[in-house]
């Protein structure tokens, strides 16, 4: 069943180098546990919608990514419960990132927070096995990422579980995944397309902001 994306989230959870192959491109070991940080809803926006290149960046890459959708207020959930029961459905979500921004900050907030920083969308597909599913991303038909998610080093039940053991999550938020390798920098006029075997195609057209005087 597809839904639609009605509400903002009171939080999207990110899951930082979960795939190994990127981890190595960034030049970084893969976590011991989830390497968790947070993008704030305000830079969320919809399919077909634009993403904004802002001034202040001048590295600003696309990161297409699995996203959960939360059902269920989910707290310390147990290891022997169901997961899934908490989890209303999956889509399909692009982490930009100001690169050079995320680096000299060293901590995410400010590079992966810029409004239309989170593309989520078309839709939420609610039946869908999840365990090995292509992940893809596309810069003007071109494919820059490709992965599947049985490659990532914490699958969908540990994440929901682990995640719910550090914060609340509440009906509506959002968890992204995180990325496989092939992360590229995004110019103004490109189209960018993160596609999902199951879910569909989030497509987003990029432009740039003006400086302002």
């Amino acid at each position: 069943m597809k839904l639609e994306i009605d509400k903002t989230p009171s939080k999207i959870v990110c899951v930082g180098r979960n795939y190994a192959d990127h981890a190595a491109e960034l030049g970084n070991e893969v976590p011991k546990a989830p390497l968790l940080f947070l993008k704030a809803p305000s830079s969320l926006i919809r399919d077909g919608e634009p993403i904004v290149i802002p001034p202040q960046s001048e590295r600003v890459e696309h990161e297409a990514e699995l996203a959960i959708v939360m059902k269920e207020r989910a707290k310390d959930i147990a290891d022997d419960e169901d997961v899934f029961k908490y989890i209303l459905g999956f889509t399909c979500l692009n982490d930009v990132t100001a690169r050079d921004i995320q680096r000299a900050d060293v901590q995410f907030t400010r590079g992966k927070s810029f409004d239309t920083f989170c593309p989520i969308g078309p839709h939420i597909e609610t039946e869908l096995d999840v365990s090995d599913i292509e992940v893809q991303c596309r810069v003007n038909g071109e494919v820059r990422q490709t992965g599947r998610t049985s490659q990532m080093v914490f699958p969908v039940e540990f994440l929901v579980r682990y995640i719910s053991r550090q914060m609340t999550l509440m009906p509506g938020d959002v968890i992204a995944t995180g990325t496989p390798a092939g992360v590229s920098q995004l110019h103004p006029g490109d189209v960018c397309e993160v596609v999902i075997e199951g879910i569909g195609t989030l497509s987003n057209p990029v432009i740039s902001k003006p400086i302002q005087p």
